[in-house]
């Protein structure tokens, strides 16, 4: 019966999102959320790994990094425990072929700022905008002694904007990337 009262409401049903990924889209987001998350999946099947990732359609996005992490650690026969990511936005944002080490990924989304694309930095949002893309994303293993040192700013990501999860077993949020 509450299934049926949120469909017919246009709200995603509880039952629903018990058993699947974190979204707080009403039914008819989730649902052409949940077609773009399989044709995604999909097309990954069909034609083979793809030249980029669409990062928030992943279901659990600490083992696709972590796998980004094992891929590099196992090229250059390194202990994976000595591995950090540095992140870049390359200038070419629609790449031909896949980087050779790291991931490509789209699908992050900035909140209180944007991304300058003239000086290709992050900027003061524009009045009225909540949340901004963010280019396309290169996550690149590299090990802890060797990360780029440059002025940045390290915020957190998100899998939805309420910030908030339960704790997981290894003393995440669930929400955390």
């Amino acid at each position: 019966e509450q299934v049926f009262l949120s469909i017919f409401n246009g709200k995603t049903p509880a039952m629903w999102l018990a058993n699947s990924y974190p979204s707080l889209k009403p039914l008819g987001g989730y649902t052409n959320d949940l077609i773009e998350r399989l044709k995604f999946f999909q097309t990954w099947i069909d034609t083979g790994i793809p030249i980029t990732f669409w990062i928030s359609g992943i279901y659990f996005t600490q083992a696709f990094t972590t796998g980004a992490s094992q891929n590099f650690a196992r090229k250059y026969t390194i202990p994976i425990d000595t591995l950090a990511f540095d992140f870049e936005m390359p200038e070419e944002q629609h790449p031909k072929e896949k980087p050779e080490n790291g991931v490509y990924c789209y699908g992050v989304f900035l909140e209180g700022c944007k991304w300058d694309w003239d000086k290709w930095e992050l900027t003061e949002s524009d009045p009225k905008v909540l949340y901004v893309p963010v280019p396309l994303l290169w996550i690149v293993p590299c090990k802890k002694v060797e990360l780029a040192e440059f002025p940045s700013y390290e915020c957190p990501l998100y899998k939805v904007s309420t910030r908030k999860g339960v704790l997981s077993t290894t003393g995440h949020s669930t929400n955390f990337v």
